[in-house]
């Protein structure tokens, strides 16, 4: 493998919207850090994971991934 020619592969946290949690790795480096059983590490969150979609769990959950309704309303002028 050529040295500089892939990105760093390192540990990060996903969390999605419902505060689950899961340890893995990626070449994705974000800013943002959590605490993840007693360490620092950096986290990239998600809207949904296996932890809360519907499929896996067999339960129904409502998940607002920062009102899309309402984006969707103010982009095409349709609030009131």
């Amino acid at each position: 493998m050529k040295k500089g020619l892939h990105p760093e592969y390192n540990v990060v946290v996903f969390e999605d919207m419902a505060g689950n949690q899961f340890l893995t790795r990626s070449t994705k480096m974000p800013k943002e850090t959590t605490m993840y059983e007693g360490q620092e590490y950096p986290v990239i969150k998600v809207a949904v994971s296996s932890a809360s979609h519907p499929f896996y769990t067999g339960e129904m959950r409502f998940v607002d991934t920062a009102g899309r309704v309402d984006k969707f309303n103010k982009r095409y002028n349709l609030g009131k």
